[in-house]
């Protein structure tokens, strides 16, 4: 068991080693294309000046009217909603409940709560794109992979795709997560070519300076015409910070998960496809395992 532990981690070492070298520039600190993602901003390079526009132009009254309506009806389901049970739900379906879809592919709305982003941020020439699968009932991940760093003078690797889904929004944008403690497995139906993508689980953190941390495992495709069923438990996910492995391990807060997102690094340039079926939870009473990698104490009996 500690050689089977020891083989992921190294695993995991060499993968997010290349992830991490996707976006390192020479004499700045590591920018996060998934951290871009969340907060809206576009890359700009250091020294170009902000674009500024002043406030009078950027407001709508039209559309400021539109939003107020919407997050008002937010807000208003949120307030009955309480009073059904969690989420919206009988308190007996939540109890009983072994599987849930959280992210299921059926229609051009579906694409509106993910974000596809790759190294042509920075300059890169990799390119992702999203689209519905065959009978709007699956999407498509596809595009090419191009690790030839851009002769900028300070871009020295590149090379990445990912796929993120957005962080859930409640009334006036406030936070919201999802809540899987009633579940211990991620259930994805995929059907890929071959490649090796690195799942990313973003969660809640205590301080603003760990937002870089994302518990991350392999995803590893098959290839050829036919689907398949991956199932894998939470207490497999090791956490990292900006592509390194941290020493301090721990389990994922279940119940503060902020995003999901799959990322494609592995320096193989040319096409790539990924068909995405759903994402679901489950709860598999066969895994009795909490974490699988070693957990430090931090006070340490005398």
């Amino acid at each position: 068991m500690a050689l089977l532990r020891a083989t992921h981690l190294t695993q995991a070492a060499r993968f997010l080693g290349c992830f991490k070298q996707t976006h390192l520039t020479q004499g700045f600190p590591q920018l996060s294309p998934c951290w871009r993602t969340i907060s809206g901003g576009e890359y700009r390079r250091p020294g170009q000046p902000k674009e500024y526009t002043p406030i009078w132009k950027q407001f709508d009254f039209q559309k400021g009217v539109k939003g107020m309506q919407k997050h008002f009806a937010l807000l208003k389901e949120e307030f009955l909603s309480r009073w059904t049970g969690p989420e919206g739900r009988p308190l007996v379906e939540h109890m009983l409940e072994q599987t849930r879809v959280i992210w299921e592919f059926r229609g051009p709305k579906s694409l509106e709560n993910w974000t596809v982003s790759s190294d042509r941020e920075i300059g890169g020439r990799s390119e992702a794109f999203l689209k519905l699968g065959r009978n709007n009932t699956t999407c498509q991940l596809y595009g090419t992979l191009c690790s030839v760093a851009p002769r900028d003078g300070e871009t020295r690797y590149s090379g990445y795709c990912t796929l993120r889904s957005k962080p859930l929004k409640g009334a006036f944008d406030s936070k919201k997560h999802h809540d899987w403690t009633s579940f211990n497995t991620l259930h994805l139906r995929i059907r890929g070519d071959g490649r090796p993508w690195m799942i990313n689980i973003g969660a809640e953190t205590y301080f603003s300076h760990q937002k870089d941390e994302i518990y991350s495992y392999f995803l590893y495709t098959r290839g050829g015409p036919y689907w398949q069923d991956v199932k894998i438990p939470f207490s497999k996910f090791f956490l990292s910070s900006r592509g390194r492995i941290q020493d301090d391990q721990h389990a994922l807060w279940l119940d503060k998960v902020n995003t999901i997102g799959m990322t494609l690094g592995d320096k193989a340039d040319g096409p790539f496809q990924l068909e995405i079926d759903f994402i679901a939870v489950c709860n598999d009473r066969a895994h009795t395992e909490e974490f699988a990698y070693e957990v430090y104490k931090r006070n340490p009996e005398v």
